[in-house]
């Protein structure tokens, strides 16, 4: 029986957690280690995060330390005996004493095909790139950020209707059987760890919600990648035209679809309305044109683009805003290297 403590704070590690648990004949999940309660809502009640709500139902011990490096969280760690200690979006920095407690490492599910996408976005940066394939990696943690030698990987084909939320999940669940699978290899000394290609390192960097503004500079390919890849968070946005009674106001654009442009149309400026009506809404981009599909005024909730329609008025001719934005990266940052 493997005796495993697991490190996690995510959905996508509460996910892999109950996974583990349900492996009653290989695996046992000894102790957890998760972030503290935090505030949540309009009451700010504190609230778990998934992986301590499910192992207090659970019955399985559980730490919330605020410094996991501290002396006592390890010696707390350290008293659970662990042969491996998972890790899975935990999101603090583990020293190289938390690291050398298990007696076969530390294993990290990251949810890329490393060395590409090294980081904290790894499914962003995937469908921010137009990648056809990624998957997830079981790697043994060393010292630095997600570059220790991988023990597995499991692919998956990015589809076209995939977003941020599909990919999430699907990856979550691949993890979740990777994970299973590679413990016992591992413990049994099954399964041989593969050093990272230096050559072929790429980093995904942290998303923040200023990245979601929309730039109708963009080419349309650009801007449609963006749009799944930040749906449902942190959301693609614009802005209201100014001759608009919702001026300056902003609106996320939750989906949409390239769409054709005449000649006479190309010489209009990004960002400007080309149709209007109460089932379409066409703006024009650096090299083409966006369809609108379903969006979400501020302050509202997301609806499909006729029923925007019916009280916005938006007009064949009016512009959509984009404020200048330092950080803006444009699309030679994400392609594939």
């Amino acid at each position: 029986m493997i005796r495993v403590v697991f490190m996690g704070s995510a959905d996508l590690s509460a996910t892999m957690l109950q996974r583990l648990v349900r492996e009653t004949d290989t695996i046992q999940v000894v102790g957890c280690v998760t972030q503290p309660d935090k505030p949540a809502g309009r009451s700010k009640k504190l609230t778990p995060c998934a992986c301590k709500a499910f192992v207090d139902q659970a019955g399985i011990p559980c730490l919330t330390p605020e410094r996991v490096n501290a002396p006592e969280s390890l010696a707390r760690i350290a008293a659970w005996l662990p042969d491996v200690i998972v890790v899975v979006a935990y999101g603090q920095f583990l020293s190289k004493r938390l690291l050398d407690i298990p007696t076969m490492g530390c294993i990290n599910i990251h949810l890329s095909l490393l060395p590409r996408y090294r980081g904290a976005s790894p499914i962003h940066a995937a469908l921010l790139a137009g990648d056809k394939v990624t998957g997830a990696s079981a790697m043994l943690m060393d010292e630095g950020m997600d570059s220790g030698p991988v023990l597995m990987t499991s692919e998956t084909a990015i589809t076209p209707e995939d977003t941020l939320e599909s990919l999430h999940d699907r990856l979550a669940d691949m993890g979740a059987d990777l994970l299973a699978k590679v413990l016992p290899l591992w413990a049994y000394f099954k399964v041989k760890p593969v050093r990272q290609d230096p050559a072929l390192v790429t980093t995904a960097y942290k998303i923040k919600k200023s990245d979601g503004l929309l730039h109708w500079s963009d080419a349309t390919e650009f801007s449609l990648r963006k749009i799944r890849a930040y749906t449902p968070w942190p959301s693609c946005y614009t802005f209201m035209p100014e001759n608009h009674k919702s001026a300056g106001k902003m609106l996320k654009i939750l989906a949409a679809e390239a769409y054709p442009v005449s000649v006479a149309e190309t010489k209009l400026a990004p960002g400007t309305v080309l149709q209007a009506s109460k089932t379409a809404v066409v703006v024009r981009t650096v090299d083409g044109a966006l369809r609108l599909i379903k969006v979400q005024p501020e302050g509202g909730k997301p609806m499909d683009v006729a029923a925007w329609m019916c009280g916005n008025a938006v007009e064949k001719g009016m512009c959509f805003v984009t404020p200048p934005a330092p950080e803006h990266k444009p699309i030679e940052a994400y392609r594939r290297t």
